[in-house]
């Protein structure tokens, strides 16, 4: 591995103070991306996030016809007819699950083959829900091994107005779907398998974003939308920051005793990973037990911190974190584990951190293998503000939604090699 594969944090000397303002939101990012794509006329997006999810929704929106311009770093310019054409060669989308999942729902509203597809990592992130749930609706559709890639033959119209979908892997399934059916000729309704869904929060993200593009959505019961068919209507969308890339610098706050300024309230985020707030802040006395299944991507945040906790903490609810960008639960178990044995263990789909606060203050020189994943990238230079000797593997990992991040640690004074 080369010199630059590699970062070392340096404990921080004292209390981390500053303003650090984190990027725009990767999940409403990628919803007003597309929402714009299918509205006719120029939206102007600002806020926005630019980042390597965000760049392949973009680009693979290009490669439909749709012209994405960016004026400044933070905003994005659609143009758009609202039809997105056959590209000339598969979508590429690199890890992105959003873009990769809300792509395919929304291909089938044009007219030919398209093909989705996505890296190493991406084609073992589980799709097929979504594709029987398009098959239902007469989409002819194939995923040969229930990951990308994934070939639509699309007509541009559903053969039904109503699907039930499982979701209980991932609430993307419900908020691709949601978007498509407002495209439609009639009303569209879904309805949950169940009553499980991955961090319901991400739905109410896309009912919010759809109607701020025109759509009118309803809810008869707390398992059915029903969507009616109202197309899409280009406008200007402001994107506020990222909640997930927050609970690092919320972290980094407790773990200090610093004070950060990120420029947004806590109450002020609609993301769901903005309840982490609460916990992150009884630091260092964190609850006894920790439901991350509605705040998925702060789990990794919580978890590293409660290695510092006075108190051994159990995360439960989050059997999703399996199929994140790499098996989030096995990754903070091996990570922890090398800081100190022992200190993490895995109960079926639960994570016990042992807690530690005796940690805090040693040299302990261990190699955080991040498996490409940037939220255990992220959420583990947090224990290099307290621990001596922690290097990350692969930092430029971050880039999948914090071009930044390294950035923003350096200007709160934490030191950082590249050796």
């Amino acid at each position: 591995m080369s010199t630059k594969d590699r970062l070392t944090i340096h404990p921080a000397a004292g209390a981390l103070r500053g303003r650090v303002a984190p990027p725009g939101s990767k999940s409403i990012t990628n919803r007003a991306l597309l929402l714009a794509g299918l509205a006719r006329g120029v939206s102007r997006l600002t806020g926005a996030l630019k980042s390597d999810d965000t760049r392949y929704m973009a680009d693979a929106l290009r490669a439909m016809g749709v012209t994405v311009e960016e004026p400044g770093e933070t905003s994005f310019e659609v143009t758009s007819t609202g039809v997105l054409n056959p590209p000339a060669g598969p979508l590429f989308l690199g890890n992105a699950g959003t873009a990769t999942r809300f792509l395919t729902a929304a291909v089938s509203l044009g007219q030919g083959r398209y093909v989705i597809d996505g890296d190493q990592h991406m084609r073992k992130r589980p799709i097929q829900p979504l594709v029987d749930a398009m098959r239902h609706l007469g989409v002819a559709v194939e995923a040969p091994t229930g990951c990308p890639p994934v070939t639509v033959d699309a007509t541009g119209r559903f053969s039904t107005g109503r699907v039930v979908i499982d979701a209980g892997l991932s609430s993307q399934y419900v908020s691709a779907l949601l978007m498509v059916g407002a495209c439609g000729r009639e009303p569209f309704e879904i309805e949950l398998a169940g009553a499980e869904i991955g961090a319901r929060g991400y739905v109410d993200l896309t009912l919010a974003a759809m109607r701020a593009f025109g759509a009118r959505v309803g809810q008869p019961s707390s398992s059915v939308w029903r969507v009616e068919p109202t197309g899409y209507v280009a406008t200007d969308f402001h994107i506020e920051p990222d909640a997930s890339a927050a609970t690092y610098l919320w972290g980094a706050e407790v773990l200090t005793g610093g004070a950060i300024d990120i420029g947004t309230p806590a109450a002020s985020f609609t993301q769901p990973d903005a309840m982490a707030h609460a916990v992150i802040s009884s630091f260092p006395r964190m609850p006894a037990v920790i439901d991350g299944s509605q705040m998925q991507d702060a789990v990794p945040t919580l978890a590293v911190l409660a290695a510092f906790n006075e108190t051994p903490v159990r995360f439960v609810g989050i059997a999703n974190l399996r199929v994140k960008e790499c098996d989030r639960i096995r990754a903070l178990s091996i990570g922890l584990n090398a800081i100190r044995s022992g200190l993490a263990t895995e109960l079926g789909d639960d994570l016990l951190v042992a807690s530690d606060p005796a940690l805090a203050g040693q040299r302990l020189p261990v190699a955080i293998d991040t498996f490409a994943d940037h939220r255990i990238a992220m959420s583990f230079a947090l224990v290099g503000l307290r621990i001596d000797g922690i290097t990350i593997l692969d930092p430029d990992c971050v880039a999948k939604t914090y071009p930044g991040y390294w950035d923003a640690l350096s200007s709160l004074g934490v030191s950082l090699d590249r050796s």
